[in-house]
């Protein structure tokens, strides 16, 4: 269409039948605008009715070969790692010699075991993966990483890291086997198990704190691994908790429901046992801080930080999450801030018994 003006051309000029057709099969409603003498304008699209793929796509750019190895890796969850030299510190052992550099080479050590492991399920769920929000973006299951080279990569960060637990103690070379053998029997068998699935999760952080005394080596006071096991069925319940939120959303799409074991959950069964393990952790920090108090009770007056971490993770779940735990821990401020005020009171209690 021209303008009544000679020699200049509309702005806009009429849409072909293809263009129509895009347009019909992307939108469910055109927002017409009154034409203006002289002038064509296109049709506007509010924000709800443009195509999700294009809001997408803006935010997110695709990830180079050397990135999505590293993601698939994911550095972000080595954070659960940092229990090993926690139940090391615990026990009163980092001012000893040696202790530091074996507990640090276990640490990194179990970052290799968890990178490998999770490149090979990574392998294994790409197609649940990609039906996933958020797990859909994992570089295999968005084909920025070949299915062969993750399982590669998986192999060999697995191997280096049982290699470096041998290395350090044969003891902890077992107890990086045991916890290879859980991991993976998590993923075959454990993961569609109602409750044994959580039990399972919880398991892993336990051997992560086995793997720091054994390390060290010292023996942990029973007080501190009720407290890592309770905490960890905490964290391991908020993750369900969260996933069940989730998929029983009415605009859940169809695919999206959830994995089988989800049926058999309940919000309040969860809850239940989110307060059950919640105050048998609280319970069991606060009697091993009492503990050998002498001098001054740094320890005792980590029971403040660690309550009011806990209590803002409930928080945070109840308002549906907690399926990502490391996100949560690593970009909520309240948790940053108890977290540190924690880990400076406790770094100062060991300074203190040593």
């Amino acid at each position: 269409m021209t303008s009544s003006r000679r020699g200049s051309a509309a702005p806009w000029p009429a849409p072909t039948h293809a263009v129509a057709a895009s347009v019909a099969a992307n939108t469910t409603e055109v927002t017409t605008v009154p034409a203006v003498p002289g002038r064509e304008r296109a049709p506007e699209l509010s924000l709800t009715e443009r195509p999700a793929v294009h809001r997408t796509e803006q935010v997110r750019k695709p990830r180079g070969r050397l990135l999505a190895v590293l993601v698939t890796a994911r550095p972000r969850q080595w954070i659960k790692n940092l229990l090993v030299i926690a139940a090391a510190g615990a026990a009163g052992a980092l001012g000893r010699s040696g202790v530091p550099l074996r507990v640090g080479l276990a640490f990194v050590a179990f970052c290799l075991i968890s990178a490998g492991i999770y490149a090979l399920n990574d392998c294994r769920d790409a197609a649940e993966d990609r039906r996933h929000p958020r797990k859909r973006f994992r570089p295999v299951a968005a084909g920025e990483l070949p299915r062969s080279q993750a399982l590669a990569f998986g192999i060999v960060w697995l191997t280096a890291g049982l290699a470096l637990c041998f290395a350090i103690r044969p003891l902890l070379g077992l107890v990086g086997l045991g916890y290879v053998a859980l991991t993976l029997s998590y993923t075959l068998l454990w993961r569609h198990v109602p409750l044994v699935d959580i039990g399972v999760v919880a398991g892993g952080f336990m051997l992560r704190a086995v793997a720091g005394g054994v390390a060290a080596p010292v023996t942990l006071s029973r007080w501190f691994v009720l407290v890592v096991t309770a905490a960890a069925l905490f964290i391991a319940a908020g993750k369900r908790h969260a996933e069940l939120v989730r998929t029983s959303r009415a605009d859940a799409p169809p695919d999206a429901k959830g994995r089988r074991v989800m049926r058999h959950y309940t919000h309040g069964g969860l809850r239940l046992l989110l307060a059950g393990s919640a105050g048998c952790a609280l319970f069991a920090y606060a009697v091993w801080a009492f503990q050998d108090i002498d001098g001054f009770p740094w320890r005792l007056l980590t029971v403040v930080p660690f309550t009011v971490c806990l209590l803002r993770y409930g928080a945070l779940i109840r308002g549906g999450g907690g399926e990502a735990p490391e996100e949560m821990v690593l970009t909520d401020r309240p948790l940053i801030i108890g977290g540190a005020v924690w880990l400076l009171l406790f770094a100062l209690s060991v300074h203190a018994a040593s």
